[in-house]
């Protein structure tokens, strides 16, 4: 190792001892260490562990764009290639969040062109990102491979556009889920006539018709691509001829399933599907009719992944399509399979470790299709190894949870949200505590949980006992004082985000956390019962954390609407909009 680096000094908490392994073995050895826990880890063992590590990085994961400023990340790391940043709080999905609440990208790509040239991949979630921050990407990294956009807003198709024009080595160009101004879809036709790297393409969110002509060009020409997600505007004939030019795809993403076929066009779809044999991911299949499914079963045998979250299919067509899919470990389906197409997971699906259920009209009252308990008690007895759920349904016993958790034990992600706020167990007007408290003393490997339907302060106590590994807790509606905050916030040992709304806790739940919220992530509370002193008596006691709270101009003056805490290298943070007090 250099001088230069030999000088680097780690934080105070690192210990001095040396290493026994030479500098350039060690940093070999690190460099094989991708986990962001682990290699945390071993930056704390010494200081040449430290300075190894710091020199052998190159990705980075920052979870709260906030938590520290891109000019330190710049100097702890400097061989950074690949960056992960994620910026507005999770609510914000549910528009909890104001908009122009910050989480802007540029002030991160402007010191990255300074520190990190040679940037290859950006990865961001709930960003604001700006036309002009992308063409100032494309323009400025010019080993630039690989952009991926969840959740993100601020930009337009235009944007695209500078991507496709000018990152001449693209691999990864994915677009999921974005508040995006589409102006049309002639960005697609700005990737150059020899460009031929692409690897993943997906604008499945995106509205607009492209110039297929420009499409099948494309993916004729990247015969590396294994990853293809268009949108619903590409027709099944369409669909037909990308299959040809790709049948190396190992992820799929259809367009609209719903057209006319002739005889020799529906033989022509089903063979190009059958052609496709590596194909281990399936999604799309907008507005899927039970005509054209068979066309999918030859290619459904490898099967791991199959997303039915934007196709609203029946019980009926859903258990013929599963009869294919022998090997399925994930599902996503809409709620429109009701009972009876959950029975068809648990009798077909015997390898499934994950399962979400969406509602198909998450605002309709008087719905008369739907899931129930009945067919989540189905998926358990079938699917021993099913570990992760997020099932939206409007009715739930606490005995069916219970069981549930019997079956499967091995629950690290359990999201039971029952729609109807406060609902309690139907059968015995009960709340859903021994429900909850099930979960938390069956499932000991539980990482993430949000809780919903009627709740007392027992369902907290059952948490803070019993779930020792739980990271992430949501809670919405429930809850009776603020013992049941207590109990979550001294119990649960691990806890890194806690996000609530809606619910009774006040002042003293908030402030009982003074010793547990550095070493956690972030913690939301929105229309609780927090006021405006509690928040500065939390700012002041804990000045290394970020006390932030958003009013609105009908809020009263002495009561925190919302309120945001997280831990903080950085400060408070310089682009705070008017409506967000910093405490």
């Amino acid at each position: 190792m250099d001088s230069k680096r030999k000088m680097d000094s780690p934080e105070s908490n690192v210990l001095t001892r040396s290493s026994p392994f030479p500098d350039e073995v060690l940093e070999r050895v690190l460099g094989l260490v991708k986990s962001h826990k682990d290699r945390s880890s071993v930056s704390l063992v010494c200081k040449d562990w430290y300075n190894a590590e710091r020199w052998s990085r190159t990705h980075v994961f920052i979870g709260n764009c906030y938590s520290v400023s891109p000019e330190i990340v710049a100097r702890r790391f400097p061989n950074i290639r690949s960056v992960t940043l994620k910026g507005k709080p999770r609510f914000s999905d549910f528009n909890l969040v104001p908009l122009n609440w910050g989480a802007d990208i540029h002030a991160w790509l402007v010191v990255f062109a300074s520190k990190y040239p040679l940037l290859e991949e950006l990865r961001l979630k709930r960003m604001t990102v700006t036309d002009e921050s992308l063409e100032f990407l494309a323009t400025t990294f010019t080993n630039f491979k690989a952009l991926s956009l969840l959740s993100c807003d601020g930009f337009s198709t235009d944007g695209l556009a500078a991507i496709a024009t000018h990152c001449k080595n693209m691999t990864e160009l994915d677009i999921q889920e974005n508040g995006i101004d589409d102006l049309g879809g002639g960005w697609l036709s700005c990737f150059p006539e020899n460009f031929t790297s692409l690897e993943v393409l997906n604008f499945a969110n995106l509205s607009s018709d492209v110039s297929f002509d420009a499409l099948e060009k494309l993916v004729s020409r990247c015969r590396s691509l294994k990853f293809l997600k268009v949108n619903k505007n590409i027709t099944l004939e369409q669909l037909q001829r990308l299959l040809e030019c790709a049948p190396q795809l190992t992820e799929l993403g259809t367009g609209s399933f719903h057209q006319e076929l002739t005889t020799r066009q529906y033989a022509e779809l089903e063979s190009a599907f059958n052609n496709c044999k590596n194909l281990n991911t399936l999604s799309g299949l907008w507005e899927a009719t039970p005509l054209y499914l068979p066309v999918l079963y030859p290619a459904c045998t490898n099967l791991t992944f199959l997303n039915l979250s934007d196709a609203a299919l029946q019980s009926g067509e859903l258990a013929k399509l599963l009869a294919y899919c022998p090997n399925l470990q994930r599902l996503w389906v809409l709620d429109t399979v009701e009972d009876k197409g959950l029975e068809a997971v648990g009798s077909s699906c015997p390898l499934l470790e994950e399962l979400r259920v969406f509602p198909a009209d998450p605002y309709e009252q008087d719905v008369v299709h739907g899931v129930t308990e009945m067919g989540f008690v189905a998926v358990s007895y079938g699917c021993p190894r099913l570990h992760y759920v997020l099932y939206f349904c409007r009715q739930m016993t606490n005995a069916a949870v219970a069981t549930i958790v019997k079956n499967c034990p091995d629950f690290t992600h359990f999201r039971l949200c029952v729609m109807n706020p406060g609902e309690p167990d139907y059968l015995t007007n009960e709340p859903m505590d021994e429900a909850f408290g099930a979960v938390v003393k069956n499932c000991t490997k539980l990482q993430r949980l949000a809780v919903s339907g009627l709740l007392t302060d027992l369902t907290f106590e059952y948490i803070g006992k019993y779930a020792k590994n739980l990271e992430t807790l949501s809670v919405a509606f429930a809850g009776s004082s603020d013992w049941g905050m207590q109990c979550v916030l001294s119990g649960c040992s691990k806890l890194r985000k806690l996000e609530i709304r809606d619910c009774p806790f006040g002042n003293e739940a908030l402030l009982s956390g003074l010793e547990k919220y550095e070493s956690m992530r972030s913690l939301w509370m929105s229309a609780c019962n927090v006021t405006m002193n509690a928040c500065r008596r939390l700012a002041k006691q804990m000045p290394r954390l970020n006390v932030e709270v958003m009013k609105d101009e009908e809020s009263d003056d002495s009561q925190a609407d919302k309120v945001y805490v997280y831990r903080s290298v950085a400060g408070p943070r310089r682009d705070a909009p008017p409506f967000v007090l910093t405490l």
